[in-house]
C-alpha cells in the first residue's frame, strides 16, 4: 500500500470534488496509475483503491458512467470526446478501472 497523489489518479477538479462528495467511487484510464490498497486524500478524506482491472471500452455500462459522475454511457462518451483530442470510441480499446472507497 501506497499513498499517492489524488491529481495523479484523478485528473480534474470535476473528479476530485465527486469523489469527496460520494457522488463519483471509480475512473477508467487508459492506463494503470494506482494498485489495490493505494490510499490518496481528497478535501481531508482519505480513500483506499479496493479493485484494479483490466476491461475495454465495450464493456462499461450505463452503471460505470454514472459510477464516474455521468447520467449514463452516452453522456460519458460525449465527455471523452471533448476531453481528448483526437477521440474515438473503440469498443475493443484497452482501459483500466480503478474503483475507491473512502476509508474514514
Amino acid at each position: 500500500m501506497a499513498t499517492i497523489d489524488a491529481d495523479t489518479l484523478l485528473p480534474n477538479e470535476r473528479m476530485r470534488r465527486g469523489a469527496s462528495e460520494g457522488e463519483i467511487t471509480q475512473i477508467h484510464r487508459g492506463h494503470q496509475y494506482a494498485d489495490e490498497g493505494d490510499r490518496f486524500e481528497v478535501d481531508g478524506r482519505t480513500f483506499e483503491v479496493v479493485e484494479v482491472r483490466d476491461r475495454t471500452l465495450g464493456d462499461l455500462t450505463d452503471e460505470d458512467a454514472q459510477a464516474e459522475g455521468m447520467a449514463d454511457l452516452d453522456e460519458y462518451r460525449e465527455m471523452l470526446t471533448r476531453a481528448h483530442d483526437h477521440f474515438e470510441w473503440d469498443d475493443s480499446s484497452d482501459v483500466v478501472l480503478h474503483r475507491f472507497e473512502q476509508v474514514d
